[in-house]
């Protein structure tokens, strides 16, 4: 049966393209969401550049006839604005003149006109809202991502023979098809999928205690040939570590990007920054020219253009983490390094004035293109699908782009754990041979024992 689907404000801010996206279906944009889409059109970030490219496109549609009586959409549906409902009733205490109400006002005003009406929000108040008055309503997302328990992780425990196990200690890769996993609900083995550039921890049948850690490179599992280093005496500390220190070492010809996604206190941003450190400083190879450094929360909007001093004065305040963790990497003695407050400042600043180390924000990467360069975004769980496209398309040549996150952690308001783009590029970097990526477990929280314990808990 044909749908009618009305479209919330926040669904056309988080996509301009949503409208196009319900096939042959109805789609109902109510007048207050115009109104709404209104006010974001000077906005200077990406939603304001998703409503007036909304306008766009609903501007277009208009020249081909009348929108508050319905034109053809590309895909064979039928668009209109509505303006009716005014006298549908709602609830007596809910206000009619908040937008969310209207939207519900017309959602059921359709309803009652016989329509199946599916209200698209993602507004989880607006959704509980229209179970009271019995519309139905769902999320959108513009890409495909899978529930977040079943998304890729980059990683795989898998089981092999005592006599597999001797050979990979040899330094002799292992097929694909020598490992087995153990399905525990039916209590049977069966052979996994494996994905280039998936790291492997394998366990032996014989005893679970004796376990090895590999990367399949597309046809074997392959030993790590980076876990026994040291990025400026930097030491792993758990399986997660070891496969993240394997990603960040790969050369950027063979991993110009790496993802790497877990919870706080797994040490995500401060291995991001050792490991750029010691090939720029330590190494001194050449190969990259300095570390970018960026945060999606920094889009140097109007409310930031305002604050006082150069670019990264501006920014610094949102780089706080970025310079705790520079403390810990240029004193490497925890009983020494916070003695002399002054000096251990003065060695992180010098980092910045001799631009070994720079930050920008995101805003400014668009239409660059970055040249032998380490870049990394943290709280990239806070970018769109759209921003992170953008910044992947930016790298140049001999440039390493690291994208690290929390999806725990999202700040903004239209994006969740499967809308946001850190899950997006995971999803579909899956198996990409220049992409090497991983999710780090609570359990390997090591910030500190209270980190961990709040880890386990919270």
């Amino acid at each position: 049966m044909k749908k009618t689907y009305v479209l919330d404000t926040n669904v056309i801010l988080y996509s301009s393209g949503a409208l196009l996206s319900f096939g042959d279906n109805d789609v109902v944009i109510p007048e207050v969401v115009l109104e709404e889409l209104d006010e974001f059109k000077k906005d200077k970030s990406e939603l304001g550049q998703n409503a007036r490219q909304a306008s766009r496109i609903i501007d277009g549609l208009r020249k081909t006839g009348n929108l508050s009586k319905g034109v053809v959409l590309p895909n064979g549906g039928i668009l209109r604005i509505e303006t009716n409902g005014i006298a549908t009733e709602i609830p007596l205490y809910w206000d009619k003149s908040k937008a969310d109400n209207r939207i519900l006002q017309v959602c059921k005003m359709l309803k009652d006109a016989g329509e199946e009406v599916v209200l698209i929000t993602k507004d989880t108040f607006e959704r509980i809202k229209a179970d009271i008055v019995n519309i139905k309503s769902e999320d959108f997302y513009e890409k495909v991502v899978p529930q977040e328990e079943e998304q890729y992780t980059g990683r795989i425990e898998v089981y092999v023979s005592q006599e597999k196990m001797a050979q990979f200690f040899n330094k002799k890769p292992i097929s694909k098809k020598d490992v087995l996993c153990y399905l525990e609900e039916q209590d049977e083995y069966y052979v996994p999928t494996l994905y280039i550039n998936q790291f492997v921890l394998m366990k032996a049948l014989e005893s679970e205690k004796q376990t090895a850690l590999g990367r399949f490179d597309g046809e074997n599992i392959v030993p790590l040939y980076y876990r026994d280093c040291k990025p400026l005496g930097l030491s792993t500390r758990n399986a997660g570590q070891r496969f993240m220190q394997e990603c960040l070492y790969a050369d950027c010809k063979v991993a110009p990007l790496v993802i790497v996604k877990g919870p706080a206190g797994t040490a995500k941003t401060l291995f991001s920054l050792a490991v750029g450190l010691q090939k720029i400083i330590e190494e001194d190879t050449g190969e990259y020219r300095k570390i970018l450094v960026c945060r999606p929360n920094v889009t140097m909007d109007e409310e930031i253009g305002f604050l006082p001093g150069t670019e990264e004065q501006k920014i610094s305040p949102f780089m706080r983490p970025v310079f705790d963790n520079l403390e810990v990497l240029v004193d490497s003695d925890e009983k020494e390094r916070y003695k002399n407050e002054k000096e251990l400042q003065d060695k992180v600043t010098e980092l910045f004035d001799r631009r070994i180390i720079t930050t920008e924000a995101i805003a400014y990467l668009r239409g660059r293109s970055i040249i032998r360069q380490w870049v990394i975004i943290d709280e990239a769980q806070n970018l769109s699908p759209k921003q992170v496209k953008a910044i992947i398309t930016r790298v140049g040549v001999g440039t390493k782009l690291i994208l690290i996150g929390d999806p725990d952690q999202i700040d903004h308001p239209f994006m969740d754990s499967r809308s946001n783009g850190l899950c997006y590029a995971s999803e579909r970097m899956r198996g990409s041979h220049l992409c090497y990526q991983v999710t780090l477990k609570h359990e390997e929280c090591e910030r500190s024992p209270l980190a961990y314990e709040a880890a386990k808990r919270l």
